[in-house]
């Protein structure tokens, strides 16, 4: 054991495939996200309910990448890499696969994807989203962004996004919002276990 390197001992402690592994943490991950949310939710914590909607929309949109891959050697590669800790790279591993990467090829699926995701982001990394208490997020939005994220909260979730619409008037759906992107996840790990490829 002495001798071994970090990565190699970290291999021995892998119990299973690598793919049975990466489907366990995204659903520990998701299932402790809904409790988390939960507990958020009820404290009127919106910017930590927010930064938990985007983590969950991350685990889709590494599912989603995962089926798209159609190479069964470079999937395993990832589902290596992911097991393990490390971050993806692309297939001629010239550099690293990106949020943008994942994030435009999940819009191909689910045009909302990066409303969602880029709004999330704002409550994941320090911003003016932060303030939301006192200067609401919406009222920083573009009008595109606003458009796109009210066409689906109207379409999913009955919610009617205008110009005077503010983060309050959307807090009551939100764990809806994320009971529908854990809806989706739950879809894309079955199709990994059934070693399905993304139909476009």
């Amino acid at each position: 054991m002495r001798g071994r390197k970090k990565e190699e001992v970290a291999e021995c402690k892998v119990a299973g495939s690598k793919l049975t592994v990466f489907c366990r943490q995204v659903r520990k991950r998701s299932h402790h996200n809904k409790e988390a949310l939960a507990l958020l939710h009820g404290r009127g914590l919106t910017g930590n309910v927010m930064a938990v909607l985007r983590q969950e929309l991350d685990s889709m949109v590494r599912c989603i990448f995962l089926l798209s891959v159609g190479d069964r050697k470079y999937r395993e590669q990832l589902l290596e890499e992911s097991v393990h800790g490390r971050p993806w790279r692309t297939k001629d591993g010239k550099r690293r696969v990106t949020d943008r990467d994942m994030v435009d090829l999940s819009m191909k699926l689910h045009g909302w994807t990066q409303n969602v995701y880029a709004f999330g982001c704002g409550f994941i990394h320090l911003s003016a989203f932060h303030d939301y208490p006192d200067r609401d997020p919406f009222d920083l939005l573009t009008s595109q962004d606003r458009t796109d994220i009210g066409r689906y909260l109207s379409y999913y979730h009955g919610i009617r996004v205008d110009a005077k619409t503010k983060l309050s008037d959307i807090e009551p759906v939100l764990p809806a919002v994320f009971d529908k992107i854990a809806s989706n996840l739950e879809c894309y790990i079955k199709d990994l276990e059934a070693d399905s490829d993304l139909k476009p």
